[in-house]
Order: C-alpha cells, then structure tokens, then sequence
C-alpha cells in the first residue's frame, strides 16, 4: 500500500462536512499525514452575481469573494482549533471555478497522497448515490478518493 503523507479534505461548509473534516482529520493523525483543506466558491455564483452587477445593481462579485473567503477561514479556524489537529500540518486554499476542476488540479499541484470529501456537497441537483463532484473525482482523481459517509 503506498504511503500516506498528505490528504486533502474538501469541504463545502454545509451541513454534511463537519464529519467529513473530522473523519479527515482522524485519519491524518492516524497516519501521520499532513491536511490540505479545500473549499472551492463556485464560479457560477460569482458569474451570477457579475451579471447583476451589469445591469447597474450595487453589488460586487469581487467583494462577495473576498467576504465568502474571510467568513470561511474564520469558520474554519473554529473548526480547527475544536478539532484539535495541529495547525501546522494543515493548511487551507481557497479557490473560485467550478469544485471538480478545482480539486482536481490542487490534488496535483499539491501531491496529495489521498482525498477524503462527502458524498453530498451542497449542491441542488439530487444524483442517484454521490453528488456530482463526488462521482466525477472517483472517476477522474489520480489518487485514493475516500468517500465519508455519516452513519
């Protein structure tokens, strides 16, 4: 079995991903591992608000990044600390385009040896068993996807 040194957690700040950053954070210190945690704001809401914003209505697609961004790393920085895993061996990024993508690319540019991510994100479409950017990065990542389920 190869080595586990570095697990990337993706997490969307619903209500399914308290368990899955917990379970990630048990299995890192299981295994010694590093944590990347990932939250990815969907382009799609930043487009929609871009579009708003043409048509003259006082809002910033710039300035709803920037505060989505401050509000979840406070949100996080909670939900570490709780946790108890060491701040050091964990570190959070941030990114704006569609999750899949995303998380694709940081798996690489990151080298991590394992993803962990919920079944369910917090998007509207049902899918039969997995959310959508769960069932694309089974099919796709290059690595070990881990999939938490709440029991």
């Amino acid at each position: 079995m190869p080595e586990v040194n570095k697990i990337l957690v993706a997490i969307c700040f619903s209500e399914y991903c308290g368990g899955t950053f917990a379970y990630a954070t048990r299995l890192a210190t299981q295994l010694q591992a590093e944590l990347v945690v990932v939250n990815v704001i969907n382009i799609k809401d930043v487009q929609a608000l871009g579009r708003i914003e043409s048509m003259g209505y006082s809002v910033s697609a710039e300035d709803y990044v920037k505060s989505v961004k401050e509000e979840l790393r406070a949100e996080f920085d909670k939900i570490l600390a709780d946790s108890g895993f060491p701040q050091e061996k964990s570190k959070i990024i941030f990114k704006v385009g569609h999750p899949f993508e995303k998380l694709l690319e940081i798996t690489k540019e990151e080298k991590v040896d394992m993803v962990v991510m919920g079944a369910k994100g917090r998007g509207n479409v049902e899918h039969l068993l997995v959310g959508s950017v769960a069932e694309k990065m089974f099919r796709h990542s290059p690595v070990t996807v881990v999939s938490y389920r709440k029991r």
